[in-house]
């Protein structure tokens, strides 16, 4: 048979894998249990995202090679619901934040010496992760709408940013750090980052919620701009990580996502910005 008659392999369809199925049915079990918890608030909205804490600090000291790590890991949860009892109970700010500074202080006292940095940026990563969306929630004035508005950007930056990606495709982003990643995911993620943060304060507004009247829409707008373009940065300084200490995922238990840390890089970010803007938010009330 000549070459030219040989038929080409068929091309697999971008999204007909396994590995897909799992991504997409694992999101809808975790979007679902998100937002059951954001609606109900109190204890069962803490207690997703105190997991989600303390499970990310266990795959970053396993990452890290981080040592004793079972008494490491200990102190971090310990020290993270502490800190979130004493939210929930409407306990003064320096009550939480003294907890913070003890774990701290414990981590250092504990870790081998090549540990202790790695065990203590693993505690204040896993406090912005559990506490942040914890103080939106039970904040009079913002509520469950800010924990949504930060659903709302990370959630469609990251699924347009991984369609746009995989049907456009084009050039890579950063390929040294992921070289799976295009200008054309980013940009579409961009977009859908903005109009998804928007959308749910417009929708909020509408309904009533006022909280900052001071925030025009071009605001809004910019703010979740800059929240989802956070969103990806994060994305890509867990893939540098994962690089440097030569690991694929940060772990295994998110069916079709890795780990803990692989799903909420980008939240991270989103939440230290949202975490900034509320201290600011508290100044200016003060």
């Amino acid at each position: 048979m000549a070459r030219d008659d040989v038929a080409p392999p068929a091309r697999r369809a971008p999204f007909a894998s396994r590995e897909f199925g799992l991504r997409v049915a694992s999101a809808l079990v975790l979007g679902a249990a998100v937002l059951g918890t954001l609606v109900a608030g109190g204890w069962a909205f803490a207690l997703v995202w105190l997991i989600a804490g303390t499970v990310g600090a266990a795959e970053w000291l396993a990452m890290t090679r981080s040592e004793p790590l079972a008494p490491l890991l200990g102190l971090t949860g310990t020290t993270l619901l502490a800190a979130l009892v004493a939210l929930l109970l409407g306990a003064p700010a320096w009550v939480p934040a003294l907890a913070l500074l003890a774990g701290l202080v414990a981590l250092v006292a504990t870790g081998r010496p090549p540990a202790r940095r790695k065990a203590v940026w693993g505690l204040l990563g896993a406090a912005v992760v559990a506490l942040v969306p914890t103080l939106l929630r039970i904040d009079p004035q913002i509520g469950l709408v800010g924990p949504a508005w930060m659903f709302a950007v990370v959630w469609s930056t990251d699924s347009v940013a991984y369609f746009t990606g995989r049907l456009v495709g084009g050039p890579k982003l950063m390929p040294r750090v992921s070289p799976k990643k295009t200008w054309s995911g980013a940009l579409g993620g961009l977009a859908a980052g903005m109009i998804g943060g928007t959308a749910t304060l417009l929708i909020a507004r509408s309904q009533g919620w006022d909280a900052l009247p001071g925030l025009t829409t071009a605001a809004v707008a910019a703010l979740s701009g800059l929240a989802s373009i956070l969103s990806q940065g994060g994305d890509l300084v867990e893939s540098a990580l994962k690089r440097r200490y030569g690991v694929k995922d940060s772990g295994r238990s998110i069916p079709g996502h890795g780990g803990v840390m692989d799903r909420l890089d980008g939240f991270f970010a989103v939440a230290l910005l949202a975490g900034l803007c509320l201290a600011a938010l508290r100044l200016l009330n003060a």
